[in-house]
């Protein structure tokens, strides 16, 4: 069985994956592996033909700031980098499937898991959400940012209201004690499936 564990930036999604890994449960981190498959030299490869040799930068490496430079507020060219990327990282996701299948269950966590359509290959999938204001404040703290830019990256997500309704269970993170009781609950409910 495949979890989906999504939310919003700022409302604790890393904070329930680590308290997942912590009760032995493998959790996929999207971002962290995506990360991993950009740095292969097929995928890197791929890349510099679509978007030039600018975005490499030491040694070969990927150069992610410039990139990133590239693809934002340009959604023709983050298209282009997502249609790389993601078939990749699926290829990936699913030979890491295959690589903890002696497991009842396993945690997709991804935070465009609806956007990129992977809630798919969830049977079930887990929103955390927390206030606006709490997830404000948490950005801040962690990415040392502004209001505005926290806003603004709020803004060009799905909002939890529509996450919600397209999730089977939903945590609300505001004090982690009662969240993690939110979770023990969850996976009771999973192991009695």
């Amino acid at each position: 069985m495949i979890i989906g564990l999504t939310g919003g930036i700022g409302s604790g999604k890393t904070t329930v994956a680590n308290y997942l890994l912590s009760k032995g449960i493998p959790v996929y981190i999207s971002d962290v592996e995506a990360k991993k498959v950009m740095a292969f030299p097929e995928i890197i490869s791929q890349i510099t033909a679509v978007f030039g040799a600018e975005v490499l930068g030491e040694n070969n490496t990927l150069n992610r700031d410039k990139l990133a430079s590239i693809v934002f507020n340009h959604p023709d060219k983050l298209k282009q980098l997502n249609a790389i990327v993601h078939p990749a990282v699926k290829k990936h996701f699913e030979q890491w499937v295959g690589n903890n299948k002696n497991f009842p269950y396993l945690v997709k966590e991804a935070a465009i898991l609806f956007e990129s359509g992977s809630y798919k290959d969830c049977d079930a999938v887990i929103t955390v959400s927390a206030p606006l204001e709490t997830r404000i404040a948490r950005v801040i703290e962690r990415d040392g940012t502004t209001r505005e830019k926290v806003l603004q990256r709020i803004n060009n997500q799905i909002s939890d209201d529509e996450r919600i309704a397209k999730s089977q269970y939903v945590i609300t993170n505001e004090n982690f004690e009662q969240t993690e009781i939110q979770i023990d609950a969850i996976l009771d409910l999973l192991n009695n499936k």
